[in-house]
């Protein structure tokens, strides 16, 4: 995995996630405790409203930067998004109103939703090699995670020693350190797109239609819509369930958020070995339905009325939805990559992106609006059932069997121009390969 940090071009824009994502960490953490100094008790539906603007600014704005990335100044772009990032992080320590911070994370979201497709379309031309890639994206998950271990970490330290609004501070040096590594990489041009066969998913809706007419981006779909179930119960009522239900301190709430991080972090370093002995269904599938029970004993710690086991407990149930949001999320990219050839994978990951978020536009205000008016009992039962539908919901759509692999001639390719031939053999009149079905327009329907 880590080979291809050897790429220089490639570790300066991994080194920029890097960064970014841990000032992102500190500010989530930091958002909390400013929204709890603002709202009290009603911290939740403040979070729960915030991350719901942030959730539309990807679902809206993210589509339309990654369709224009590719005729637009990557590098331009992506550090003007870093830079008006570091600009809207700078100001969250004078806010004094609910609203404001409404206005700041609508405009720091959508300088994301600008980074995010635009780095996403950068990374296959760093990488032409399929291999290194797939390195790259395994690498990216692990950094996500790693992330949401660390930096409430880091933050929990800085506490000791600071008050929260200092924290934003670390949020804009984070954005600056990754605007400086994005201008110091030499990106390439973009790689033409070969144009689309009739019937592609370019041409009959897009990437989206591609999930919609794979059974098992189908199932991706509705596990996406568990993990934001449990995501959303993690990120919003995080500190609502340390500060007010439990009675701890600040730095407690980046302990807990920690515990998420770490048992995300322990199934992802773990998934690669399994994954060579157990199928992707296997272990997305398990995720869903674990996800679906560890919010029972979330219940218990939220309707018990004391007791010390409380705080452990609620670490241990954060640390179990960390490692089962792992054991689906990590292996998605195998999905994509196994449905979506190669010149329509920047697209098809950029529809993950979207439509995932579509998700956390749901349950993010669930989590937050329902918690402060009815409960955290109440969100807790709601956001379990929606767990549970999706879970069940995926295994469903999800196919036990898959077809045997399929191997087929292309005539009137070359590979130079189709990636998707890398791995074919000349033969006559063409080029052979073989692999399971894919839903474009290069292959019969099966």
């Amino acid at each position: 995995m880590l080979s291809v940090l050897r790429h220089r071009t490639y570790r300066s824009l991994f080194a920029a996630q890097v960064v970014a994502l841990a000032g992102t960490g500190l500010a989530t953490v930091a958002l909390g405790l400013l929204a709890y100094d603002l709202a009290g008790a009603g911290a939740g539906s403040v979070l729960g409203t915030a991350l719901a603007i942030k959730m539309g600014a990807y679902v809206a704005i993210a589509p339309a930067i990654g369709a224009l990335a590719d005729r637009l100044p990557r590098r331009a772009l992506m550090i003007g998004a870093d830079l008006t990032r570091g600009g809207v992080a700078l100001t969250l320590p004078f806010v004094d109103q609910v609203w404001q911070v409404y206005v700041l994370i609508f405009l720091l979201q959508s300088a994301s939703a600008a980074f995010t497709p635009t780095f996403q379309a950068v990374i296959p031309d760093v990488l032409p090699a399929e291999a290194d890639y797939t390195r790259a994206l395994s690498l990216s998950r692990l950094a996500y995670d790693l992330e949401s271990l660390f930096s409430p970490a880091l933050a929990a330290a800085l506490l000791s020693l600071i008050s929260y609004n200092w924290l934003f501070l670390g949020t804009v040096a984070g954005f600056l350190g990754s605007a400086a590594l994005v201008l110091s990489a030499v990106l390439p041009k973009p790689a033409a797109a070969a144009p689309p066969a009739t019937g592609s998913p370019a041409r009959t809706g897009g990437a989206t239609r591609l999930f919609l007419r794979t059974p098992h981006l189908r199932a991706l779909l509705a596990l996406n819509l568990a993990v934001a179930a449990a995501g959303a119960t993690v990120t919003v009522n995080t500190v609502v369930y340390v500060r007010g239900a439990l009675d701890r301190g600040a730095a407690d709430v980046s302990l807990a958020l920690g515990a998420y991080g770490a048992g995300s972090t322990a199934v992802a370093l773990l998934l690669p070995r399994v994954l060579d002995r157990v199928t992707d269904r296997t272990v997305m599938l398990s995720g869903g339905l674990l996800l679906t029970a560890v919010f029972a004993p979330l219940g218990a710690v939220t309707a018990a009325d004391g007791g010390a086991w409380r705080w452990p407990g609620l670490l241990l149930t954060w640390a179990a939805f960390g490692a089962a949001c792992s054991l689906v999320l990590t292996p998605t990219g195998r999905l994509i990559r196994r449905a979506a050839p190669p010149r329509q994978r920047t697209s098809a990951f950029a529809a993950q992106f979207s439509l995932s978020h579509a998700c956390w536009l749901l349950t993010y205000p669930l989590a937050g609006w329902l918690g402060a008016v009815a409960g955290l009992g109440a969100a807790v039962l709601a956001l379990g059932t929606v767990a549970l539908l999706a879970a069940v919901l995926a295994v469903r759509l999800w196919p036990a069997r898959r077809p045997d692999p399929d191997e087929h001639d292309h005539s009137g390719l070359l590979p130079a121009a189709h990636p998707h031939l890398a791995d074919a053999v000349r033969v006559r009149g063409g080029w052979r390969h073989s692999h399971h079905r894919l839903p474009d327009g290069m292959h019969a329907p099966g």
